[in-house]
């Protein structure tokens, strides 16, 4: 009991020599062109993360007739979206082991590690022969590739939006963090846009033979080129004044800690990103499945209806980042939310109604919808925490609830559908997780949209900003009166 308590005194005393009173040399200037590098880093790393997601949800009829030829139909699409599934399960192991160790030898190393794995697991989906040809250890190899992918990804979008998070400027924030959503469309767009492309070259036939091999082949190289910039990026300020700060290897914090100290934080951060992996999944990875497989719709049809519409959600992005910055995330959420519990059920009675242009617009109400979390949580989910653990709590939070609630949603609703026999199985369970986050994000979660992140002193764009920074300590740094008072 006694080492705990002089553990926790000498982090308390970490966290004031990281502002013992608020001076000028406390207040961390960033450098724009640093600050825009690591976005571009961040952004090409979770390109290839999603580039991956995204040719697997747009093959996935293809990939279960390449892998699982004994089935047909709906069941068929369940078993591939299973195995999509699956790497899902061990993503918490990979967020534990890569969060931790992004604590303690600092958030640059580890997001290019992780980056490494992704790209040599989804090369290896690209060289696994048939299901025809060696059998059900094709299916075997499919599922381990999947599980390195899962890993590896455990520890990269909660590093991602940690190190951004960490690099940007207070006040812009939102709009700099929402890059690495961009990056999500990118890579979604991009594996859309050559899913798409090869099915209208090759037709249907060739695809299952060997076309669907080519995108994740052409992964591989995205990723050494993603594994280059992030290798020459600097380390994020707040990490680096918290070595500065440290004293011992005692001083890092261990799982347990963690989830004694910030119990609270964890279970609100996991329900926030229950809905909001809810609505991400089932608008970028399950939508074209159900155009297809469910609706009936013919494959490249509605393929290029999802990439038009994720190439309008681009700019709808980045001006929720920049309106989350002057009004505050925590707002622009839950306009989100409220728009997805009063029109979701509507949104997918015109996505059902076979009409090209009332499908459209039922996909671009969910679009703006999901825009509205793409574009404040890269900044939203980070600032729940303090620097000292943000990368593993970050990490644990985001995995866990993605494990079970983000990439479950495509199976769960092709199961929902299946087994009720009623199309509109997604509008209710996107209505249900809204509901839910409404109740969480207004009561449980603080903006501190345009604020210093917790743990960490004020980070400003221009000298000029110090001044005024300098003129209200304790409003800069805010995070102090709340962690005096235990509240974590």
């Amino acid at each position: 009991m006694a080492d705990q308590e002089d553990k926790q005194k000498r982090r308390f005393s970490i966290r004031r020599k990281l502002r013992p009173r608020l001076d000028k040399e406390d207040v961390t200037v960033v450098d724009t062109d640093v600050a825009r590098r690591a976005v571009l880093a961040t952004a090409i790393g979770n390109a290839m993360e999603w580039f991956d997601f995204g040719i697997y949800s747009y093959l996935a009829v293809t990939i279960g007739k390449v892998f699982f030829p004994e089935l047909t139909g709906g069941v068929q699409l369940i078993y591939t979206f299973a195995t999509f599934a699956v790497a899902f399960l061990v993503r918490p192991l990979g967020g534990l082991f890569f969060g931790m160790l992004g604590d303690r030898i600092g958030r640059k190393k580890v997001l290019a590690i992780t980056l490494i794995l992704m790209a040599l697991a989804t090369l290896s989906i690209g060289l696994i022969p048939s299901y025809a040809s060696i059998g059900a250890t094709a299916t075997i190899l499919l599922l381990i590739a999947r599980l390195v992918q899962g890993f590896s990804t455990g520890g990269e979008y909660a590093g991602a939006m940690t190190f951004i998070a960490e690099s940007t400027p207070d006040k812009k924030r939102g709009v700099m963090a929402s890059g690495l959503e961009v990056g999500t469309l990118a890579g979604y767009i991009a594996g859309a846009g050559l899913v798409t492309l090869l099915t209208f070259m090759l037709g249907e036939k060739a695809m299952v033979e060997w076309g669907w091999r080519i995108p994740f082949i052409i992964a591989a190289p995205l990723g050494f080129i993603g594994y280059y910039l992030r290798n020459h990026l600097e380390e994020t300020p707040a990490f680096e004044a918290l070595e500065e700060a440290r004293e011992e290897e005692s001083d890092y914090v261990s799982m347990k800690e963690i989830v004694v100290s910030y119990w609270k934080t964890l279970l609100i951060g996991m329900i926030v990103v229950f809905f909001y992996n809810v609505v991400n999944y089932m608008v970028l990875s399950y939508m074209p499945s159900h155009l297809s497989a469910v609706l009936g719709y013919g494959e490249t049809k509605g393929l290029l209806l999802i990439v038009i519409v994720m190439v309008i959600m681009i700019p709808i992005v980045i001006l929720m980042g920049y309106f989350g910055d002057r009004v505050g995330a925590k707002r622009i959420v839950q306009a989100g939310l409220i728009g997805l519990i009063f029109l979701s059920a509507p949104a997918f009675w015109l996505i059902g109604s076979g009409d090209i242009w009332r499908v459209f617009l039922g996909l671009m109400l969910l679009a703006v919808f999901s825009s509205t979390f793409q574009g404040t949580m890269p900044s939203l989910l980070p600032s729940l925490f303090y620097t000292e653990v943000r990368y593993g709590a970050l990490a644990i939070t985001y995995n866990v609830s993605a494990s079970l609630f983000g990439g479950t949603t495509p199976l769960l609703v092709s199961w929902l559908i299946n087994a009720t026999d009623n199309r509109n199985m997604p509008a209710y369970y996107m209505i249900f997780a809204a509901v839910v986050g409404m109740i969480v994000v207004t009561y449980f979660v603080k903006d501190t949209s345009g604020k210093s992140l917790r743990g960490s002193p004020p980070a400003v764009e221009e000298k000029q900003e110090i001044k005024e920074v300098l003129e209200e300590p304790e409003e800069a740094l805010w995070w102090r009166e709340e962690k005096d008072k235990g509240n974590s």
